[in-house]
């Protein structure tokens, strides 16, 4: 009990807490634009936004004047204040939908604030059409705001950051290895977020340009910068049938699945170093790869190759970019073509994009440490290093790696074990708590694209929250915010915590 008390008390909570008020005064200044929504289209809802205004800024504001008897802080205090901050914004996010009773169980409002917040798009809402505009419009913004990372947003724009603020890049920011763009850690956030925006604003000027009103315009693109998928229709994209439309979002959606560093060195026009990119090559590798396979296994149920092409380009690029948008009912789709889904929706984009999943760069490691283990166990005396893009990678990274994948299995397993508990079938089940571990969105059996998670239990859905988190904090914050409730070892603390501190 004394080791707790000691552990407890090095943590810095009075900062931890302190970012909080920052999180909830970012959010409520951001609900005002559900709330312009709201009044443009003259809905009862407005009283609804002006309230959670009011209660996240009156509680962001006593949190942010706590007095700070110490303004230092480690790795550890940087991933349990990303952890518990989106937990907050997740808590006070939800309570537009709970206070309007748009959606009347806060098991549920917290569950679609998680998904929002974490770009996963997985739904409990059986006809979306029926909600007021203001709300639709604060469920897709939600995306865009969790995007690229909800602390990371307040580091470029407060002027509170400081060199210890890394702690908190890498903790949100997804992707095994995190770096500066730029010396000042605030100008590294601040250039982030210029690219987002301006890739965003270059989806809605393409998605105007074909004709889609301005409220779908919007909503839509806030999914597909932040790769949600949270829909203002039931039917998704598939509702407009509209070529243009899909062409453009699938694009976007293949481009916010890139690394964001890319996007700096094309602005510096380093070419070499985005041509010599193994993660880029890789995942366009399998983007095509996936799109081929899969447009070969579906050309018979649309009537061509042609018609087959336009649903899987879509949907491939809709699963690996864990954005969650559906042109077609592709639970209808072959168990070949549905099992190429289920993996990309493990696989994931690339790290340091708006993307969920394991991340590509990851599987290309793992791939080569299997691949260096087996020549190894050929030719023990061999000497060789793991690479990517011509350089080394440190030991320590891929163990962290290897370790990440272990965490990552054992996490979706013990979930699926208690999600399984609501007794639905096996398809169901596991592609449920697959797609909200990956931040995907939809599902396959009756969690589909055309389905939704409603049938679920309340405990059920606070797993499956779990998950989306986990699964976007990338599970070390939310495992190192526990650390404190566990006793460990002597030796394992003082190595584990020293270093990390």
């Amino acid at each position: 009990m004394y080791w707790l008390k000691r552990k407890m008390k090095k943590v810095n909570w009075r900062l931890i807490a302190n970012m909080n008020g920052y999180v909830l005064i970012c959010l409520g200044l951001l609900m005002v634009l559900p709330l312009i929504c709201s009044l443009l289209y003259k809905e009862k809802v407005v009283y609804d936004f002006l309230i959670t205004i009011a209660i996240c800024l009156l509680v962001g504001f006593a949190l942010s004047r706590i007095r700070l008897d110490r303004k230092d802080y480690f790795a550890r205090d940087g991933m349990i204040a990303v952890g518990l901050c989106w937990i907050t914004a997740s808590l006070f996010g939800c309570l537009p939908y709970f206070i309007s009773q748009e959606i009347p169980s806060f098991v549920d409002c917290f569950f679609e604030a998680v998904s929002g917040f974490t770009t996963t798009g997985s739904s409990i809402v059986p006809s979306v059409e029926e909600l007021s505009k203001g709300i639709l419009f604060w469920r897709s913004f939600t995306h865009w705001i969790g995007g690229m990372g909800i602390l990371v947003f307040i580091l470029a724009f407060f002027p509170k950051s400081n060199d210890r603020s890394m702690h908190i890049m890498r903790a949100e920011a997804p992707g095994p290895v995190i770096g500066k763009l730029v010396p000042r850690i605030q100008q590294s956030a601040m250039i982030l977020y210029v690219m987002y925006m301006g890739l965003t604003l270059l989806c809605i000027v393409f998605l105007l340009a074909g004709g889609m009103p301005l409220f779908d315009t919007l909503c839509y693109t806030f999914g597909t910068a932040g790769t949600g998928g949270f829909s203002i229709s039931s039917l998704s994209v598939g509702a407009y049938n509209n070529v243009y439309f899909e062409v453009v979002i699938t694009v976007f959606m293949l481009l916010f699945g890139v690394n964001f560093n890319l996007y700096y060195f094309l602005f510096l026009k380093n070419f070499k170093q985005i041509f010599k990119n193994e993660e880029l090559r890789m995942y366009l590798f399998v983007v095509f790869s996936c799109i081929i396979l899969i447009t070969l296994n579906i050309s018979h149920m649309y009537g061509g190759i042609l018609e087959g092409l336009r649903y899987a380009s879509f949907q491939v690029a809709t699963i690996i970019s864990t954005t969650g948008y559906a042109t077609t009912d592709f639970n209808l789709w072959p168990m070949f073509s549905k099992g190429i889904l289920l993996l990309l929706m493990v696989l994931g984009a690339c790290a340091g994009s708006t993307a969920g999943g394991i991340k590509v760069s990851r599987f290309v490691i793992i791939l080569k440490k299997i691949r260096l283990d087996i020549q190894r166990l050929v030719h023990p005396q061999k000497v060789e290093a793991i690479t990517m893009d011509g350089k080394v990678v440190d030991d320590s990274v891929v163990s962290q790696i290897m370790a990440y994948f272990g965490c990552f299995m054992l996490i979706l397993f013990a979930c699926i074990f208690l999600v399984s508990l609501d007794n639905l079938d096996f398809e169901t089940t596991v592609s449920s708590v697959f797609t909200c571990i990956g931040n995907v969105g939809p599902a396959f059996g009756l969690a589909g694209p055309m389905g939704n998670f409603a049938m679920y239990s309340d405990f059920s859905k606070l797993v499956l929250s779990f998950a989306m988190l986990v699964g976007r904090l990338e599970i070390y914050p939310v495992l190192i915010f526990l650390f404190p409730l566990f006793k460990l070892p002597d030796m394992c603390r003082r190595k584990k915590f020293n270093k990390m501190d």
